[in-house]
């Protein structure tokens, strides 16, 4: 186990004894999180819902499945990146989270995202966004790229798959918005694209940063 693999997993038994808020009283089991702990890409979302309760982790039902279809789409499997919330138990009956339950619990999924130095950062819903973003909106600022002084990774937020669930539109601009993910995706990771433009004969190819519209 790599120094990385052991800080998380350190954090991982904190989350299972953690007694801060109420909300272990009445869940199932503590969902800490899971995946790569050298990911370029970290979700975040807001807190479990009833499956990822039963089984302890995060991101297990429906909006799970789209997730990670999501993420094939673009090319990218779960366990290439990772996947937290800002709560770490349940909320009875999947009501919002408490604001006194996130300052208890925000410091976790923080000091994930210190271990793991993504380079991009994606927001799940507002609770999520709204944690590194208080003035955010998620009906105006979904799918684009927003800076934050002090964390060297770029936020972008995206609808919560549960939303997208339930709605037509909604589903639809996350679809975008994961297509602009994948391109923000090789942006980070510095590839290049060719553009096929008339050129003189024997000139050398012109090679253009891709953009992210």
């Amino acid at each position: 186990m790599n120094t990385r693999e052991q800080q998380l997993a350190s954090i991982a038994q904190e989350i299972s004894a953690c007694q801060r808020c109420s909300l272990y009283k009445a869940a199932a089991n503590p969902v800490p999180g899971e995946g790569n702990p050298f990911a370029d890409l970290v979700f975040i979302g807001e807190a479990p819902g009833y499956y990822e309760d039963q089984q302890g982790r995060p991101f297990v039902g429906q909006a799970g499945r789209l997730l990670e279809q999501s993420l094939a789409s673009i090319g990218l499997s779960r366990k290439e990146v990772f996947i937290s919330n800002v709560l770490h138990h349940r909320p009875p009956g999947n009501r919002d989270p408490l604001p006194e339950e996130v300052e208890a619990c925000k410091g976790f999924m923080l000091r994930q995202l210190e271990i793991i130095q993504p380079k991009i950062l994606s927001t799940l819903g507002r609770y999520a966004m709204n944690i590194l973003l208080p003035e955010a909106k998620i009906s105006r600022d979904h799918g684009t790229i927003k800076h934050l002084k002090n964390f060297p990774f770029v936020i972008f937020p995206l609808y919560h798959p549960a939303a997208a669930l339930r709605s037509g539109s909604v589903m639809t601009d996350f679809k975008k918005d994961f297509e602009k993910l994948g391109r923000l995706i090789k942006l980070e990771k510095g590839e290049l694209i060719m553009k096929n433009k008339e050129q003189p004969k024997g000139a050398e190819p012109q090679i253009e940063q891709m953009e992210l519209i």
